[in-house]
């Protein structure tokens, strides 16, 4: 049945690029696009954040390259990453550049696409599951509740520089989004909690770490806004991390599925409100 569904999805041609999301990290997440891809290409040209389970699906005789972009150790330029690809695909070879999350969601993947474009090489785009969503679903928390929010904001927590971006206005997106929701902010986390207390957020609402979202080593820190960066620190956690800034994190106390497969007891009602019932 899945060999009957894969033939009858686009096939990839001698001389092109598809830029591929390969999700958060559970192999299981991945599109069946994205596993087509794979099990035809020539050449896969992956990232640091992607699971060797999901490069284990490559075609016997497939070329692994790596490429990833780790802060604080040695990674290729941007620039040049962009032009191996090129440089692949002008060689005839089918390539797969491998992405964590997905390419469009702080992952490049505009960056790379423009490069092609610019050398006339013939490209598509294979959305996966952002870490920013999916890796918060791994650990019971999601980005929106109607009891909570209505508005979501994602955000980077550095930039090309490595620093927290200065064209973020933390000011508003303090005042003005229930729920943030940050990727590669753990280096930053002091600075930006600082910022986003002085836009007025409490220094008592939830923060969460999720780190090596959906693998098995995954680890989850709960903690304040106002704690989070001794948290971090203390508790001796690492990249890769999303950290989630919001109410919805107490829904993990209720949703944490992976927890109640090993056993945690969950509870129906995370905001205590004895006689609830769900709405319309």
């Amino acid at each position: 049945m899945i060999e009957t569904v894969l033939s009858h999805l686009p096939a990839m041609d001698p001389g092109s690029v598809w830029l591929v999301g390969a999700g958060p990290g559970d192999p299981g997440l991945l599109t069946l696009l994205a596993v087509k891809g794979l099990m035809e290409a020539d050449v896969i040209v992956h990232d640091a954040l992607v699971d060797a389970e999901c490069l284990k699906l490559a075609r016997p005789g497939a070329v692994l390259e790596y490429a990833g972009k780790r802060g604080g150790k040695p990674s290729a330029k941007q620039r040049d990453i962009s032009l191996r690809l090129v440089e692949l695909a002008q060689a005839g070879n089918r390539v797969l550049r491998l992405k964590g999350g997905d390419p469009f969601v702080f992952g490049r993947g505009g960056e790379e696409a423009l490069t092609l474009v610019e050398y006339n090489v013939p490209f598509r785009i294979v959305p996966g599951i952002s870490a920013g969503i999916g890796g918060l679903a791994y650990a019971g928390i999601p980005v929106t509740h109607r009891d909570i929010n209505h508005a979501v904001t994602f955000l980077t927590g550095h930039n090309s520089s490595g620093l927290v971006p200065d064209a973020i206005n933390w000011d508003a997106i303090g005042k003005g989004s229930p729920v943030i929701v940050m990727y590669m902010a753990m280096k930053h986390i002091a600075e930006i909690s600082a910022n986003l207390i002085a836009a007025g957020r409490s220094r008592n609402e939830p923060v969460a770490f999720v780190c090596n979202a959906s693998t098995s080593a995954q680890q989850v820190l709960e903690t304040t806004l106002g704690e989070a960066p001794a948290a971090a620190l203390t508790s001796g956690i690492e990249p890769p991390a999303i950290v989630v800034v919001g109410e919805v994190v107490r829904l993990r106390g209720s949703l944490d599925w992976l927890g109640a497969l090993a056993g945690r007891r969950l509870h129906p009602d995370p905001f205590r409100r004895s006689g609830s019932k769900e709405t319309a």
